[in-house]
């Protein structure tokens, strides 16, 4: 295959547009692809693949790796959080916790060099996407028909359970409501670019782009947005509006932004608007008003609260500032001050703070925010250059990928979601693909501090 290369103003730097992968980590990232093919179905299935990629690919590349900006900072951040576990007030429940960290940030190391090209990034979206279509099939099944797995698939890990959990509220084949409403915030995102970028191409070439795969890809993201609904999570209901909000942006469909907006403003009217509300609550459905305003759950205790687990969460900070109590906890902590369990104080950074310690916070945020800061500086020179329908595609994708990880960022500042191996494991896959196109394409950026993420 012939390799492209363009050129970045007056600067002389080139790239090469979507090289083939080294054949040397073909079988990794096809065992990466067929994992997350698996994944949301199954997680104990589809480990075999992408355990696979994942030492296979350490063992091959593991001094590129520990060479690289972005394996010095993981692995600094890895051993604070083992000193912190050494520290911890309960150091088995810290060391449990580390198995929510350190295996992921290997995943993002290894599997950023198995996403090297903008072409690797559509492969993978495609796989999520379509993916996600059958997940949303059995969850409309679940809450309308009372759909649930035979034991024998339960006792595997996939485990549909009638009229969702809590009951009501659509999970799939997640564990709960609120995980599939994390999962699908990520997903969505993706079909709308590719929905996006499927229809621009369908229009120029309608033989080659068929249109009943356009029709499958808009009937799966209407239907992600349907069951992200469903879902009954007020953040993700909030963070739908702001996806619906920059994609009619993209588009320029600047009446859907209007009417989105005045659509919201007559549910958060509704919902707490200090006069007049009345009359609106004859017209928006009680489903959103009630739950929005916390008047369908009028009996909650204190405890349950985000704003008293936040506090709680804030002042172990405060006595501990610098290493935290430990990882995980924020449980035991809160049981023995409030007499109730719960699992996470409903925040990852203010969890992060309190069990980890100010500096390990900023290290965490740090890292990840640069791999964020750098895709969006390539975003915005993509944006900058001739508008080429190439172009467009590859602006969109990365687009779409920043959005997927920043929704379901969002979401975590309402719920924690790293407790759960499929939701987290997408997550951090996200990131890994965002990673491995900014360093494929770091030449490009001007110089920022001579600091580079790229692989050396």
């Amino acid at each position: 295959m012939g390799e492209e290369s363009i050129q970045q103003g007056k600067s002389g730097l080139k790239m090469q547009i979507d090289p083939p992968s080294p054949k040397s980590l073909q079988k990794e990232w096809l065992g990466l692809k067929w994992g997350m093919v698996i994944l949301p179905f199954n997680p104990i299935l589809s480990l075999p693949g992408l355990l696979f990629a994942l030492f296979v690919t350490w063992k091959k590349e593991y001094k590129r790796l520990f060479n690289s900006l972005l394996g010095l900072g993981f692995g600094i951040l890895s051993l604070w959080l083992i000193v912190t576990t050494v520290l911890a007030d309960n150091r088995g429940e810290a060391a449990l916790g580390l198995a929510n960290f350190l295996p992921y940030f290997g995943v993002l190391l290894a599997f950023h060099l198995l996403v090297p090209s903008i072409s690797h990034l559509r492969q993978l979206a495609w796989v999520l996407v379509l993916g996600s279509l059958l997940i949303t099939v059995l969850g409309f099944g679940q809450i309308f028909a009372g759909w649930q797995s035979p034991t024998f698939l339960r006792i595997i890990g996939s485990n549909l359970m009638a009229h969702g959990r809590p009951e009501g509220r659509m999970s799939s084949l997640l564990m709960y409501a609120n995980l599939l409403s994390a999962y699908l915030l990520m997903v969505l995102p993706l079909s709308l670019g590719l929905v996006t970028d499927f229809y621009r191409n369908w229009q120029r070439d309608r033989r080659r782009f068929p249109t009943w795969l356009l029709g499958l890809l808009g009937i799966t993201a209407l239907g992600n947005a349907i069951a992200l609904f469903l879902t009954d999570s007020r953040s993700a209901w909030a963070i739908l509006f702001l996806i619906i909000l920059v994609f009619a942006f993209y588009w320029g469909w600047y009446w859907l932004i209007g009417l989105s907006l005045g659509l919201a403003g007559m549910v958060m009217w509704a919902s707490w608007g200090p006069f007049a509300k009345e009359p609106l609550r004859k017209i928006v459905p009680d489903y959103l008003w009630a739950r929005l305003s916390d008047e369908m759950y009028p009996d909650r205790y204190m405890t349950a609260f985000r704003s008293t687990q936040w506090e709680f969460a804030w002042n172990m900070m405060l006595n501990r500032p610098l290493t935290g109590w430990g990882l995980r906890n924020f449980t035991p902590l809160y049981q023995a001050e409030m007499n109730v369990w719960l699992g996470h104080p409903h925040n990852i950074f203010v969890m992060l703070l309190g069990e980890i310690g100010i500096p390990g916070t900023i290290l965490f945020v740090g890292l990840v925010g640069w791999i964020l800061f750098n895709a969006t500086r390539l975003l915005l020179l993509w944006s900058d250059q001739s508008r080429s329908p190439k172009k467009q595609r590859d602006h969109l994708l990365l687009l779409s990928y920043l959005i997927a990880f920043g929704s379901v960022t969002l979401y975590n500042l309402s719920d924690v979601t790293i407790f759960d191996i499929r939701v987290n494991l997408i997550g951090w896959i996200i990131l890994a693909a965002i990673a491995g196109i900014v360093s494929r394409y770091q030449r490009l950026l001007p110089p920022l501090r001579n600091l580079q993420i790229a692989v050396k």
